[in-house]
């Protein structure tokens, strides 16, 4: 958690030179990797129903006690937890947050990130100075069963967040029949655009490790029989032909503007004369959007795409050039209003 400080202490930090901020960055890098470190070691679901001792905590968790007390004292400090009589208790933030069980969990997002900037970031500078990736992250991923179930767990409860929405604002004629997700694996989308159009099929690509959760999803949706999950390399796997919809959600800042317009173009070739295109993205420049966490995210995200695929956040005006390279027209976006860091861009596929 951020470091707690005074308005006064805020003030010397934040507004003037009279103290360095990259202090305040320190501790806070060290009260992230502290948090991850308790999560993955066990110590927040060890405490879910109560307040327990060191001793007690290390023996459920299977790590050293002075090593544990000298963790848990600066996740104490961090207000991750609260100790008292000597027993350690999850904080109300924690307790709310950071358990698994819970339906809208942070824990994977915290977990699937500490994994990320702990593993990788260390080489940063390399990719700066060389402007490629220093590694495949989709390899990565696939490597690492659990950060990948993480990573897709994180994707599609955004999904099940924006789905109603965007399924409304997705135009979907009456006879449309066919719905094509590239690199959708957890197949929240298509579940969402199959329940609000029962005549529609999908066909889901990505890589087996993300179907895995796809498969799922469909299942417990009941849809098995309306959606073929389809394992592959985007750029090499048949798409098929005569779509009516394909969906690109969260996929083109993966990569440069010379892979997203093959992508673009494969998507094209995809749909039927007149099907359309629809791409979920954090623009990288939208005037509106307010300084905060959300535009802080948008930067983040942008440097960590960049470090690790090679990509980054598009502009509005970058990804409309693309489209219409790539023989889309009638391209529009619209601002989601439950994120107002994800925006929905749609175009048509020329005749």
């Amino acid at each position: 958690m951020p470091v707690p400080l005074s308005p006064e202490e805020a003030q010397q930090f934040h507004a003037s030179d009279a103290a360095p901020a990259a202090y305040l960055d320190l501790l806070d890098a060290v009260s992230f990797r502290s948090a991850g470190a308790g999560l993955r070691l066990g110590v927040f679901e060890a405490l879910a129903d109560g307040p327990l001792p060191v001793e007690q905590l290390a023996a459920q968790t299977g790590t050293d006690p002075l090593g544990l007390r000298i963790l848990l004292d600066a996740l104490v400090g961090y207000g991750y937890l609260t100790r008292a009589d000597g027993r350690y208790a999850n904080s109300a933030n924690t307790a709310r947050w950071l358990l698994r069980a819970t339906p809208d969990s942070f824990a994977p997002v915290l977990s699937f990130w500490s994994a990320l900037l702990t593993g990788w970031w260390h080489d940063l500078e390399t990719s700066i100075r060389s402007g490629a990736p220093t590694g495949d992250f989709y390899a990565w991923l696939e490597k690492q069963p659990e950060v990948l179930a993480d990573f897709q767990t994180m994707l599609r409860r955004l999904a099940d967040w924006l789905g109603a929405e965007i399924v409304e604002l997705v135009p979907v004629p009456s006879d449309a029949r066919s719905l094509l997700d590239v690199g959708g694996g957890h197949a929240s989308y298509p579940v969402a655009f199959l329940t609000a159009h029962p005549q529609l099929r999908a066909t889901v690509v990505d890589l087996a490790g993300a179907l895995a959760q796809g498969a799922r999803t469909t299942a417990a949706a009941g849809l098995t029989d309306r959606v073929t999950l389809r394992a592959g390399d985007l750029f090499e796997v048949d798409y098929g032909t005569g779509h009516d919809l394909v969906l690109l959600f969260n996929i083109v800042h993966g990569y440069q503007p010379a892979e997203t317009l093959t992508l673009l173009r494969r998507a094209a070739a995809a749909l039927r004369p007149g099907g359309r295109v629809a791409l979920l993205e954090p623009l990288a420049e939208v005037p509106e959007r307010p300084a905060g966490p959300g535009e802080a995210f948008v930067r983040m995200f942008s440097l960590n795409l960049f470090h690790t695929q090679g990509g980054r956040a598009y502009g509005h005006d970058e990804l409309v050039g693309l489209l219409h390279e790539a023989g889309f027209t009638d391209v529009r976006q619209q601002v989601l209003t439950r994120s107002d860091t994800d925006h929905l861009m749609t175009a048509v596929r020329a005749g």
